[in-house]
């Protein structure tokens, strides 16, 4: 199916690797140019190099988004860029229980989470009404509508970015403007892994850990099944992998969506059951 991307603009922040970077590939594959976002120089660079040998235009803007000013900076620059579509998905993820969590960590899970997004969205707003047309997606999270004990700051700063995303498509109301969002569950990533190795090294120095390597004879190899069962059980029995929250998002990104407005995309393998 053409998706009818071809020659609008994107920005996607957090795109120098993860879920960010492939989707952005994903929406240059279907000839979306984009304006490549990251702290990184040399990742955002090698993001953008990949999306030009597709041969559509790809530049790179670098900056803390956290920082003051950088957000509105970045925007202006997708501004200038021609950017017509905004994915937020720049978000940091740290774990922290209701007992260990600290004011610090809550302010930083929103500072991080949903302040940029607002900043970034504010300043390119009046660039995207003056088109007539246009998309901001936001990424959620499984966590929105079952809370994750070891992640109650993360779960929390999601649950605002879909309440505002909902709030956003109800103000852009009549201006061609759509607003919604996608909540991945459970995706395959290095940092995923990251934090499953550590939590399993955790529990195995409490003497209660279970085994997190591969078949034998391959150390350190994660297994994704035993993943699904102790972490993320779901009806679709497998791991998420950011091409499935990429096409989610190209998608609502397409033309083919207009009709699509102030929703939370679940792509999670079934993970968070019905309503």
């Amino acid at each position: 199916m053409d998706l009818r991307l071809a020659g609008h603009g994107a920005l996607v922040t957090g795109s120098s690797s993860g879920i960010g970077a492939t989707i952005a590939e994903t929406l240059a594959d279907e000839g979306c140019e984009v304006l490549v976002h990251g702290r990184n120089a040399g990742a955002a660079a090698a993001v953008a190099e990949r999306i030009a040998r597709r041969g559509v235009r790809a530049e790179v803007v670098l900056g803390d988004l956290t920082e003051p000013g950088v957000a509105e900076q970045v925007a202006l620059t997708a501004r200038d860029f021609g950017a017509h579509i905004l994915v937020n998905n720049a978000g940091p993820f740290t774990e922290h229980d209701w007992e260990s969590s600290r004011p610090a960590d809550w302010r930083a899970a929103f500072e991080g989470n949903v302040l940029p997004t607002v900043r970034v969205s504010q300043t390119l707003l009046p660039s995207l009404r003056a088109h007539g047309w246009g998309r901001v997606i936001t990424i959620g999270s499984r966590a929105v509508r079952t809370p994750l004990p070891n992640m109650v700051t993360y779960s929390a700063a999601k649950a605002a970015v879909v309440n505002m995303t909902t709030s956003l498509a109800r103000h852009l109301a009549g201006s061609g403007v759509t607003a919604n969002c996608v909540s991945p569950g459970v995706i395959v990533t290095p940092s995923m892994y990251r934090m499953w190795q550590e939590r399993t090294a955790a529990d195995d120095g409490r003497g209660n850990g279970s085994d997190a390597a591969g078949e034998p004879g391959e150390p350190g190899e994660p297994d994704e099944a035993g993943i699904v069962a102790q972490y993320a059980p779901n009806p679709v029995g497998r791991l998420g992998r950011p091409e499935d929250i990429a096409s989610a998002v190209a998608y609502l990104a397409s033309p083919r969506a207009d009709y699509v407005n102030g929703i939370e995309l679940r792509v999670d393998g079934g993970i968070t059951g019905t309503p």
